[in-house]
């Protein structure tokens, strides 16, 4: 029995190993890297063609953050970093042979540039002004003209309330003890005051080729709610742009010297979309949940909210589709397949799985160990099609796709519905519609000065039989000069009764009406009236006083006549207000 389940689960195995599109290369739970999709890149660093990966790790747990190259599953290199990682790119600095990549890896304030994996050049951001009052305090603290207690509660309020941050020095002041601030302050008290800003994300962008080997500049988002873009020679900032919140994803297309789209996902919850000459955003995309991922396929921006969804967004802001995910998204990538031209997607969840979609499609789901937290798809060692991907308790798990793989849509998960894409059958045109077609070909100038005059007659028509109403008092709706009323009627019923309801209304600001009468005049052979008339009571300024009676019809058949409501003053004979009421025909006496 036993050994009929175990061959039973291998087989059951097999067949979905057989049924996947990957095929399981590597996976070690016990890696040791932690790290996030930005600080992970595939490149060729010695120009031999095998492709390593390079990890931004964040060496938690105590440890150091390190910059490790993989050679297949092994590490082949360590290097301490000073700070945390923010991100890792690879990119072409010059067009001279050998053409080997360079490796950029952003680190607090500076981007170290490695040329076979050995340093090659670091850039350093620009200083910026330290804060005036900052600046005058640790002046005074100098001249020992304030104690450390004193210090540290006008640096406080400082933080409090100033816009202009204050510096690291500053920083690390307030996070001491009362025993450690005279010793700082004596040791740091003559150094000057530097406030340096910290690199948030990087990604590259193609200088004036779009080929896949040309040159490419590094581009920058910073702390201090900045994009720059470097020269990837002399590594002098070529461009600098301001944006309203600090970027987190960043996302280009085109070229710097010719055109340029520039997304950046910001901390506000806003995407900024940025052209070439532009020093400010030129679109805005405003999210109803915080980013966790952009990711460009072809012309569609793909937004990861907090909300447990992905969004397809134009260029200029205008949201395409949305698809809702079974649990929160922890990190995202592209996956482009070349050799088939697609690109598509991939989305790492929390509940394991990896979901891949093209647009609003889902092409396939891997589902994992673990939950993973870092993403990457390209050329690893010697297979075009690897994806490489990290979990949360820092395993390492490699795939690779099959070469005979090709990705489906799913069913159901396709935007539209099939019967869309059917052929309607569209009935043969027939002579009688060719000759149409032509005639309006021939005459249309002629039918449309036609249909202009015929229309124009209706207005006027319909204009002249509306004034005439109004001069006849044949509308249900009066409203009198002489005295603020205004008066509605309405008939209900099919007959041979019908409900006639008088809505009476004053429309005066504050005086209140009195002593008036309501008079029926109409055909007493074919209508009959419980009241002729009938007193209305006081009306108060701005309330409707529905006035019920009952009309029954006389008349057998199917004649119908007006009714003329008078609104009276008692002792006066002449009216206030009148209306004249079509009444409709009696469909219960037409029908015996």
């Amino acid at each position: 029995m036993a050994a009929a389940s175990s061959s039973d689960s291998d087989s059951g195995r097999a067949e979905s190993e057989a049924s996947s599109k990957w095929l399981d290369a590597h996976y070690d739970p016990m890696a040791n890297i932690h790290t996030f999709s930005a600080c992970l890149a595939l490149a060729d660093l010695h120009g031999d063609g095998e492709y390593k990966l390079v990890v931004g790790d964040l060496g938690p747990g105590g440890q150091h953050p390190r910059l490790k190259v993989l050679k297949g599953p092994t590490v082949l290199t360590e290097t301490p970093l000073p700070a945390l990682p923010a991100a890792a790119a690879t990119f072409l600095m010059e067009q001279h042979e050998p053409r080997t990549p360079a490796l950029a890896l952003a680190s607090g304030p500076c981007v170290y540039v490695y040329k076979n994996l050995r340093p090659y050049f670091k850039f350093s951001l620009p200083q910026l002004p330290p804060n005036p009052l900052e600046l005058d305090l640790w002046n005074q603290a100098k001249e020992d003209r304030i104690d450390p207690l004193t210090l540290k509660e006008m640096l406080e309020g400082i933080r409090e309330k100033a816009e202009v941050p204050l510096s690291v020095q500053s920083l690390r002041f307030l996070q001491l003890e009362l025993s450690e601030m005279e010793a700082f302050v004596s040791q740091h008290k003559s150094k000057s005051i530097k406030r340096q800003t910290v690199i948030t994300t990087m990604t590259t962008l193609k200088k004036n080729l779009a080929d896949e080997d040309a040159v490419s500049c590094l581009v920058l988002g910073t702390e201090n709610k900045e994009l720059l873009v470097l020269d990837p020679e002399a590594f002098t900032i070529l461009a600098k742009m301001s944006l309203p919140s600090v970027p987190v994803f960043l996302e280009v297309s085109g070229q710097f010297d010719v055109e340029f789209r520039l997304a950046a996902a910001c901390r506000n919850g806003n995407i900024y979309i940025l052209r070439r000459d532009s020093r400010r955003p030129k679109y805005c995309i405003e999210l109803s949940a915080q980013p966790v991922g952009l990711v460009r396929v072809h012309k569609v921006l793909v937004v990861g909210s907090t909300q447990e969804s992905l969004h397809g967004f134009t260029h200029k802001g205008k949201k395409l589709w949305t698809v809702q995910m079974p649990a929160a998204i922890l990190t995202m990538n592209l996956l482009e397949q070349r050799s088939r031209g697609l690109q598509a997607v991939m989305a790492g969840l929390a509940n394991g799985e990896v979901r891949i979609y093209h647009d609003k499609a889902l092409l396939n789901v891997i589902r994992t160990p673990d939950a993973v937290t870092s993403l990457c798809f390209g050329r690893y060692g010697r297979e075009d099609n690897t994806l490489i991907m990290t979990t949360r308790g820092a395993g390492l798990i490699i795939k690779i796709l099959k070469r005979t793989a090709v990705f489906v849509e799913a069913g159901g998960e396709a935007g539209p519905p099939p019967a869309q894409a059917m052929k309607l059958s569209v009935p043969r045109k027939t002579r009688l519609y060719v000759d149409q077609t032509l005639r309006e070909r021939e005459a249309g100038t002629a039918m449309h000065r036609t249909f202009q005059t015929d229309l124009y007659l209706l207005r006027l028509r319909a204009a002249r039989a509306y004034v005439q109403a109004l001069e006849s008092s044949l509308n249900p709706v009066s409203v009198t000069a002489r005295e603020p009323l205004k008066l509605h009627a309405v008939v209900q019923g099919l007959g041979p009764t019908f409900k006639l309801t008088l809505h009476l209304q004053n429309t005066s600001a504050a005086r209140p009406i009195l002593g008036l009468l309501v008079c029926f005049l109409y055909n007493e052979v074919l209508y009959a009236l419980p009241r002729a008339f009938f007193k209305v009571p006081l009306l108060v300024p701005g309330l409707s006083y529905p006035l019920e009676t009952f009309v029954e019809s006389l008349n057998d058949k199917g004649i119908s006549d007006i009714i003329k409501v008078l609104v009276l003053r008692e002792g006066q004979s002449a009216p206030l207000l009148s209306a004249h009421i079509n009444m409709p025909v009696s469909e219960g006496l037409a029908a015996t």
